[in-house]
């Protein structure tokens, strides 16, 4: 598993211990201990199970609650992405444990955000600005691939997305948060991270340049920010 205090892949090994039971089931505490030494903080889950049936079939249905920590831990968005995207990325990523729906939510009105704030996409709902942004040609093709699997995971036929807000909460498939998250990690780099990285490589270049007496290398010769 990953810790998700700090991040860390380990092999876990989980250590349980019964609550008993209620009208809703039989209930325990699971945790593991973060081997880093670094970390070295408990992960803790509410783990409640009760018997369920399927058609013919019988089956053990688990509910596993995150205690320990509240929120789902992911990388933080770097200096180079705006507040105003990472603010609302980091909220998705908090609730991601209680709630997917929500967390969908706001990773949805973010994703929108960005391409109206950086494709210039013409305010409509998130289905037609999501292709548009595909249509123009600029992203690489898998982050083209990945926008358009949030529109298609997330079926909007079904759960029509009808405000120009992008952040209604609608039901959402198993992994859809997480790859509405990833995704907009992907466009934070694509958007944000490189160019602000290729523009100091330039610099640094410059400056070399003209410390022996050369021009600056060509702007043209570097992608720009939001091309």
């Amino acid at each position: 598993m990953k810790c998700p205090h700090c991040l860390v892949e380990f092999h876990a090994d989980p250590s349980r211990i019964q609550l008993g039971s209620d009208v809703d089931g039989l209930w325990e505490v699971e945790w593991t201990l973060c081997p880093n030494k670094e970390c070295r903080r408990f992960t803790i889950f509410l783990v409640g199970s009760s018997p369920a049936e399927v058609g013919v079939r019988h089956i053990l249905r688990v509910e596993r609650i995150m205690a320990r920590p509240r929120g789902v831990v992911r990388t933080p968005p770097v200096i180079e992405v705006p507040k105003a995207y990472s603010d609302d990325y980091r909220e998705a990523c908090l609730v991601l444990a209680d709630s997917p729906k929500a967390s969908a939510a706001l990773s949805r009105r973010c994703l929108q955000r960005v391409l109206r704030d950086v494709e210039k996409v013409k305010p409509a709902d998130l289905a037609d600005e999501i292709q548009e942004a595909i249509d123009r040609g600029k992203l690489p093709s898998h982050l083209a691939d990945a926008i358009d699997a949030v529109r298609n995971i997330g079926n909007f036929a079904a759960h029509p997305i009808k405000s120009r807000s992008g952040g209604e909460i609608v039901d959402v498939e198993p992994g859809e948060a997480e790859w509405n998250l990833d995704t907009l990690e992907s466009l934070f780099d694509f958007y944000f991270v490189l160019p602000s990285r290729i523009k100091e490589k330039r610099d640094a270049l410059d400056k070399k340049l003209k410390d022996v007496g050369k021009p600056p290398i060509k702007s043209s010769s570097v992608v720009s920010k939001t091309s």
